[in-house]
């Protein structure tokens, strides 16, 4: 029988504490679909990639809203091949595929990015570990064809969400301009690749000088170490001759929010993704007027667009998604537990 991993327990911790772990059981009786309903496909998952908010989800901390269901299937990133397909199907059987990470499509470019529209993973949507999923046509996007699996796992929300940080703001991302970074996980590594892909120039920053040798080798310019440099946008301002960033991905949030305005230039944006700093209350009226600069919230990854947005750039630029780790199917609890140590550089993936 095809087995699926589960949160099965409720019990509500911290998502910073491997307590969350003991929800979560590998479920090695479910049934193979046989019923594929009209414009859906069968999907043989060979991928899934973690994201943070998913050890939320495990841990059922309010940090990330929803009333989730019981024997949830957890994590939004995965990708695989279509093994079946209902009538009136786009796809075909063979075609490798990506699952979409929002549980709400919005074909609008841009468009409206509600969070309460849950992704895939939380709340009562099932997500991608699991041997087997039907999804509806339009959940799916073809693979970039000179991907593995694993990196086709590791794409679909970083991407989507890197596409929406940088492409679909006030002022997009051309060739010639600034980003600054921050650190290394799935959205930073992405977005420095698709930034320095396109032309421009990149400022990373991360604790450590091993992570940020790997962030150049993405295609980084200049690296700054904010353990060495703990007022690190003095140095971008220095890096930038005192003007400041064109654009600023900030996956941290409150903890560093007022460095990110300090290091934008005058009229620039912030694209405020992560919440990954603990909570503070801070006063930002003053440099947001003063400097005519925007904040934007990047919420739910983004639509189904910026995803195909991200696929289409990544077989053009022939980008690789960079895989932490890959974690073989039995050992997801260890795959989670890396995620909790935030020590990844890229995407952790589990083999399905």
């Amino acid at each position: 029988m095809p087995s699926e991993w589960q949160i099965h327990n409720a019990t509500r911790t911290s998502w910073t504490s491997l307590d969350a772990l003991s929800n979560l059981r590998l479920n090695t009786n479910v049934p193979k679909p046989t019923v594929i309903p009209p414009k859906t496909a069968l999907v043989r998952m060979k991928a899934a990639a973690l994201n943070a908010r998913d050890f939320m989800v495990l841990a059922h901390d309010p940090i990330y809203p929803g009333n989730h269901v019981n024997d949830l299937v957890p994590c939004a990133d995965g990708a695989g091949e279509v093994e079946a397909i209902g009538e009136g199907s786009q796809w075909k059987v063979g075609d490798k595929v990506l699952v979409h990470p929002n549980a709400w499509i919005d074909e609008g470019l841009p468009g409206p990015i509600p969070f309460e529209c849950p992704q895939k993973g939380a709340d009562n949507e099932q997500g991608t570990l699991r041997e087997y999923a039907v999804w509806e046509d339009s959940h799916l996007i073809s693979a970039p064809s000179h991907l593995t699996f694993a990196e086709m796992a590791a794409m679909p929300a970083c991407g989507a969400t890197s596409v929406n940080a940088l492409f679909h703001g006030p002022e997009p991302l051309k060739a010639g301009m600034t980003v600054l970074t921050q650190g290394t996980g799935g959205v930073s590594c992405f977005a420095i690749q698709l930034a320095s892909a396109i032309g421009a120039r990149v400022i990373a920053t991360s604790s450590s000088d091993a992570k940020l040798e790997l962030a150049k080798m993405m295609g980084a310019t200049h690296l700054i170490n904010y353990r060495t440099h703990a007022n690190w946008e003095q140095e971008v301002l220095r890096l930038t001759n005192g003007k400041g960033v064109d654009l600023v991905v900030d996956v941290a949030g409150s903890g560093t929010i007022e460095q990110s305005l300090a290091a934008v230039k005058f009229g620039g944006q912030v694209s405020l993704v992560g919440f990954m700093s603990e909570s503070k209350k801070t006063d930002l009226v003053l440099a947001i007027i003063l400097g005519g600069k925007t904040v934007r919230g990047v919420a739910n990854a983004g639509s189904k667009a910026m995803a195909e947005q991200a696929a289409q750039l990544a077989e053009k630029y022939k980008i690789h998604p960079v895989v932490a780790t890959i974690f073989e199917w039995e050992d997801a609890k260890e795959a989670f537990a890396m995620l909790n140590a935030q020590s990844a550089v890229g995407k952790i993936v589990i083999k399905i």
